[in-house]
Protein backbone atom coordinates (compact mmCIF):
# COMPACT_ATOMS: atom_id res chain seq x y z
CA UNK A 1 0.00 0.00 0.00
CA UNK A 2 1.71 3.40 -1.18
CA UNK A 3 0.20 6.04 1.25
CA UNK A 4 -1.74 6.24 4.52
CA UNK A 5 -3.38 9.27 4.31
CA UNK A 6 -4.26 10.34 8.57
CA UNK A 7 -6.73 12.38 9.98
CA UNK A 8 -6.48 13.99 12.94
CA UNK A 9 -10.14 14.99 14.80
CA UNK A 10 -11.85 15.55 18.01
CA UNK A 11 -15.37 17.64 18.27
CA UNK A 12 -14.65 17.62 14.45
CA UNK A 13 -18.62 17.16 13.54
CA UNK A 14 -18.46 20.35 11.15
CA UNK A 15 -15.70 20.26 9.61
CA UNK A 16 -15.15 16.12 8.85
CA UNK A 17 -17.38 15.34 6.24
CA UNK A 18 -15.36 17.24 3.84
CA UNK A 19 -12.57 16.02 4.89
CA UNK A 20 -13.31 12.80 4.93
CA UNK A 21 -15.02 13.02 1.08
CA UNK A 22 -11.41 14.67 -0.34
CA UNK A 23 -9.77 11.43 0.62
CA UNK A 24 -12.80 9.14 -0.15
CA UNK A 25 -12.99 10.71 -3.76
CA UNK A 26 -9.87 9.82 -5.11
CA UNK A 27 -9.75 8.33 -8.71
CA UNK A 28 -6.61 6.32 -6.96
CA UNK A 29 -7.64 3.76 -4.60
CA UNK A 30 -3.77 2.81 -3.73
CA UNK A 31 -4.02 4.13 -0.09
CA UNK A 32 -5.38 3.21 3.26
CA UNK A 33 -7.40 5.78 5.38
CA UNK A 34 -7.00 6.41 9.16
CA UNK A 35 -8.45 8.22 11.50
CA UNK A 36 -7.66 9.49 15.46
CA UNK A 37 -10.12 10.60 17.25
CA UNK A 38 -9.52 12.54 20.71
CA UNK A 39 -12.51 10.92 22.25
CA UNK A 40 -15.14 13.34 20.39
CA UNK A 41 -18.30 13.81 22.98
CA UNK A 42 -20.62 15.64 19.48
CA UNK A 43 -21.68 14.06 16.38
CA UNK A 44 -18.10 12.99 14.90
CA UNK A 45 -18.62 9.36 16.13
CA UNK A 46 -21.46 8.93 14.48
CA UNK A 47 -20.34 10.72 11.38
CA UNK A 48 -17.49 8.13 11.13
CA UNK A 49 -19.36 5.03 11.59
CA UNK A 50 -21.72 6.41 8.94
CA UNK A 51 -18.92 6.49 6.28
CA UNK A 52 -16.78 3.58 7.87
CA UNK A 53 -20.56 1.73 6.53
CA UNK A 54 -20.40 3.37 3.01
CA UNK A 55 -16.93 2.09 2.67
CA UNK A 56 -18.33 -1.64 3.45
CA UNK A 57 -21.08 -1.45 1.00
CA UNK A 58 -19.08 -0.61 -1.90
CA UNK A 59 -19.52 3.22 -2.03
CA UNK A 60 -15.99 4.22 -2.56
CA UNK A 61 -13.34 2.71 -4.47
CA UNK A 62 -11.05 0.89 -1.19
CA UNK A 63 -12.17 -2.42 0.51
CA UNK A 64 -13.19 -1.95 4.45
CA UNK A 65 -9.95 -3.56 5.63
CA UNK A 66 -8.44 0.03 4.16
CA UNK A 67 -10.54 2.50 6.25
CA UNK A 68 -9.73 2.24 9.72
CA UNK A 69 -10.19 4.45 13.26
CA UNK A 70 -9.91 4.96 16.44
CA UNK A 71 -10.59 7.17 19.18
CA UNK A 72 -9.63 7.46 22.69
CA UNK A 73 -8.56 10.30 24.77
CA UNK A 74 -4.74 11.67 23.74
CA UNK A 75 -2.48 14.82 24.58
CA UNK A 76 -3.43 17.07 22.30
CA UNK A 77 -2.79 16.94 17.94
CA UNK A 78 0.95 15.83 17.87
CA UNK A 79 0.53 12.76 20.62
CA UNK A 80 -2.34 11.99 18.20
CA UNK A 81 -0.54 12.20 14.99
CA UNK A 82 2.10 9.78 17.10
CA UNK A 83 -0.27 7.10 17.06
CA UNK A 84 -1.51 7.94 13.60
CA UNK A 85 2.13 7.01 12.25
CA UNK A 86 2.19 3.74 14.84
CA UNK A 87 -0.83 2.31 13.21
CA UNK A 88 -0.13 3.51 9.70
CA UNK A 89 1.01 0.79 7.03
CA UNK A 90 1.68 2.44 3.73
CA UNK A 91 4.97 3.27 2.45
CA UNK A 92 4.43 7.02 3.13
CA UNK A 93 2.59 8.76 5.68
CA UNK A 94 0.17 11.80 4.82
CA UNK A 95 -1.75 13.97 7.00
CA UNK A 96 -4.94 15.77 6.13
CA UNK A 97 -6.63 16.44 9.21
CA UNK A 98 -10.13 17.62 9.65
CA UNK A 99 -11.37 20.90 8.12
CA UNK A 100 -8.46 20.78 5.54
CA UNK A 101 -8.68 18.65 2.14
CA UNK A 102 -6.90 16.90 -0.72
CA UNK A 103 -6.51 19.37 -3.21
CA UNK A 104 -8.88 17.43 -6.09
CA UNK A 105 -9.85 13.96 -6.94
CA UNK A 106 -6.77 13.43 -8.90
CA UNK A 107 -4.05 14.56 -6.54
CA UNK A 108 -3.26 11.22 -5.42
CA UNK A 109 -2.65 9.92 -8.61
CA UNK A 110 -0.59 12.63 -9.38
CA UNK A 111 1.33 11.77 -6.58
CA UNK A 112 1.51 7.72 -7.11
CA UNK A 113 2.46 8.26 -10.86
CA UNK A 114 5.83 10.72 -9.50
CA UNK A 115 7.06 7.99 -6.93
CA UNK A 116 6.82 5.54 -9.92
CA UNK A 117 9.24 7.53 -11.47
CA UNK A 118 11.40 8.24 -7.99
CA UNK A 119 10.93 5.12 -6.32
CA UNK A 120 14.12 6.28 -3.93
CA UNK A 121 12.38 9.59 -2.34
CA UNK A 122 12.22 9.71 0.82
CA UNK A 123 9.25 12.82 1.02
CA UNK A 124 7.05 14.02 -1.65
CA UNK A 125 5.84 17.58 -1.29
CA UNK A 126 3.61 20.68 -3.36
CA UNK A 127 2.30 23.52 -3.11
CA UNK A 128 -0.89 24.76 -1.12
CA UNK A 129 -3.98 26.90 -0.99
CA UNK A 130 -5.32 28.70 1.88
CA UNK A 131 -9.18 28.30 1.86
CA UNK A 132 -11.30 29.88 4.94
CA UNK A 133 -13.64 27.48 7.12
CA UNK A 134 -16.57 28.14 4.29
CA UNK A 135 -14.04 26.37 1.22
CA UNK A 136 -13.28 30.32 0.23
CA UNK A 137 -9.73 30.35 -1.42
CA UNK A 138 -8.22 32.75 0.56
CA UNK A 139 -4.82 32.79 -1.64
CA UNK A 140 -1.47 30.88 -1.89
CA UNK A 141 0.73 30.53 1.61
CA UNK A 142 2.93 32.94 2.22
CA UNK A 143 5.76 30.78 2.28
CA UNK A 144 6.21 28.98 -1.30
CA UNK A 145 7.54 25.51 -1.49
CA UNK A 146 11.00 25.67 -3.36
CA UNK A 147 11.72 23.44 -5.92
CA UNK A 148 14.82 22.24 -4.39
CA UNK A 149 14.06 21.51 -0.79
CA UNK A 150 17.17 20.94 2.14
CA UNK A 151 16.38 21.18 5.71
CA UNK A 152 17.76 24.90 5.56
CA UNK A 153 15.75 25.78 3.19
CA UNK A 154 13.58 26.09 6.58
CA UNK A 155 15.63 28.80 7.90
CA UNK A 156 13.04 30.80 5.50
CA UNK A 157 9.99 28.97 8.17
CA UNK A 158 8.12 26.17 7.20
CA UNK A 159 8.33 26.11 3.84
CA UNK A 160 6.27 23.30 2.74
CA UNK A 161 2.56 23.40 4.58
CA UNK A 162 2.21 20.40 6.44
CA UNK A 163 -0.80 19.13 4.83
CA UNK A 164 1.05 19.31 1.53
CA UNK A 165 4.59 16.94 2.74
CA UNK A 166 4.40 13.16 2.40
CA UNK A 167 7.39 11.10 4.30
CA UNK A 168 8.47 7.96 3.72
CA UNK A 169 7.07 5.99 6.89
CA UNK A 170 10.38 4.51 8.18
CA UNK A 171 12.01 7.96 7.83
CA UNK A 172 9.23 10.01 9.75
CA UNK A 173 10.15 11.08 13.31
CA UNK A 174 7.88 11.17 15.90
CA UNK A 175 6.63 14.49 17.14
CA UNK A 176 8.05 15.94 19.96
CA UNK A 177 5.27 16.80 22.79
CA UNK A 178 7.35 19.25 24.48
CA UNK A 179 6.13 21.43 21.51
CA UNK A 180 2.54 23.04 21.54
CA UNK A 181 2.29 24.72 18.56
CA UNK A 182 4.92 24.23 16.33
CA UNK A 183 5.55 20.62 16.49
CA UNK A 184 5.21 20.31 12.81
CA UNK A 185 8.10 22.48 12.22
CA UNK A 186 10.54 20.52 14.26
CA UNK A 187 8.99 17.42 12.52
CA UNK A 188 9.96 18.81 9.20
CA UNK A 189 13.45 19.53 10.12
CA UNK A 190 14.29 16.32 11.47
CA UNK A 191 12.59 14.52 8.84
CA UNK A 192 14.88 16.34 6.44
CA UNK A 193 18.25 16.04 8.16
CA UNK A 194 17.44 12.06 7.30
CA UNK A 195 15.83 11.83 4.01
CA UNK A 196 17.83 11.29 1.02
CA UNK A 197 15.71 12.67 -2.19
CA UNK A 198 12.96 15.25 -1.28
CA UNK A 199 10.53 14.92 -4.78
CA UNK A 200 8.63 18.31 -5.86
CA UNK A 201 5.40 17.62 -7.48
CA UNK A 202 4.54 21.02 -9.38
CA UNK A 203 1.47 21.10 -8.31
CA UNK A 204 -1.38 21.77 -5.61
CA UNK A 205 -1.54 19.06 -2.94
CA UNK A 206 -3.68 20.13 -0.35
CA UNK A 207 -6.55 23.13 0.91
CA UNK A 208 -5.56 24.54 3.89
CA UNK A 209 -8.15 25.30 6.20
CA UNK A 210 -6.89 28.62 7.89
CA UNK A 211 -9.40 29.09 11.08
CA UNK A 212 -6.62 31.74 12.57
CA UNK A 213 -4.64 32.17 15.67
CA UNK A 214 -4.82 34.53 18.92
CA UNK A 215 -2.55 37.14 19.38
CA UNK A 216 -1.08 35.06 22.53
CA UNK A 217 -1.02 31.55 20.59
CA UNK A 218 1.12 33.22 17.80
CA UNK A 219 3.31 34.60 19.81
CA UNK A 220 4.07 31.44 21.94
CA UNK A 221 4.38 30.21 18.39
CA UNK A 222 6.95 32.21 17.60
CA UNK A 223 8.55 31.45 20.82
CA UNK A 224 8.64 28.02 20.37
CA UNK A 225 9.88 28.47 16.41
CA UNK A 226 12.82 30.20 17.79
CA UNK A 227 14.14 27.88 20.15
CA UNK A 228 13.74 25.24 17.59
CA UNK A 229 15.80 26.72 15.05
CA UNK A 230 18.75 27.47 17.29
CA UNK A 231 18.26 24.22 18.53
CA UNK A 232 18.55 22.83 14.73
CA UNK A 233 20.74 25.88 13.06
CA UNK A 234 22.59 27.62 15.55
CA UNK A 235 21.91 31.22 17.62
CA UNK A 236 23.04 33.17 14.53
CA UNK A 237 21.97 31.52 11.48
CA UNK A 238 18.15 32.08 13.62
CA UNK A 239 18.90 35.91 14.39
CA UNK A 240 19.99 36.51 10.57
CA UNK A 241 16.85 34.28 9.39
CA UNK A 242 14.83 36.62 11.81
CA UNK A 243 16.25 39.66 10.67
CA UNK A 244 15.34 38.62 6.45
CA UNK A 245 11.75 37.53 7.25
CA UNK A 246 11.31 40.91 8.95
CA UNK A 247 12.73 42.75 6.25
CA UNK A 248 11.31 40.99 3.51
CA UNK A 249 7.76 40.06 4.68
CA UNK A 250 6.25 43.95 4.00
CA UNK A 251 6.92 43.34 0.49
CA UNK A 252 5.68 40.31 -0.20
CA UNK A 253 2.51 40.10 -1.97
CA UNK A 254 -0.05 37.23 -1.65
CA UNK A 255 -0.87 35.66 -4.98
CA UNK A 256 -4.27 34.76 -5.51
CA UNK A 257 -5.61 31.78 -7.29
CA UNK A 258 -9.41 30.99 -7.98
Amino acid sequence: MRVSVITITYNAEATLEKTMLSVLNQSCHDYEYLIVDGASTDGTLALIRQYEARVAQGEFGIAPEQFRWQSEPDHGLYDAMNKGMERAQGDFVWFINSGDKIYDETTLQRIVEALSEAPDADVVYGQSIIVDPDDRVLGERHRIAPAQLTKRSLLDGLVVCHQSILARRSKAPRYDLQYKLTADYDWVCRLLEVSGRNLYVDAYLSRFMSAGLSSQKRKQSLKERFVIMRRQFGLFPTLWSHLRILLKYPFVTRKHVY
